[in-house]
């Protein structure tokens, strides 16, 4: 997962982690975010929650980190979302916040 995976807070707490998985999901999906396929959504506990998300190919990883302001849209809200590169790959039982 070397170079595809990258870390992400800011959104909600009170969202539900399924539903944050399908929601950065498709965030990161789309084109105009720098994005394409994503391999994995992994919402992590803790407060503020966060996620790991980990591309097919480095190369949306690396377009994604050089969008300046990601903002995930739920209804009339607007989420700021930071985003920074994960350093390497996660064991199966590690947890990272972000460092």
């Amino acid at each position: 997962m070397a170079g595809r995976t990258v870390w992400v807070q800011g959104f909600p707490d009170e969202l539900p982690p399924e539903k944050a998985a399908d929601k950065l999901t498709i965030h990161f999906q789309r084109t105009r975010n720098g994005g394409g396929d994503v391999a994995e959504v992994r919402v992590l506990p803790g407060s503020p929650p966060c996620a790991l998300i980990t591309f097919e190919v480095p190369e949306v990883a690396q377009r994604i980190l050089k969008v300046k302001n990601h903002v995930l849209a739920l209804g009339k809200t607007r989420y700021p979302l930071e985003v920074i590169l994960h350093p390497g790959e996660l064991s199966p039982d590690e947890v990272l916040r972000g460092q």
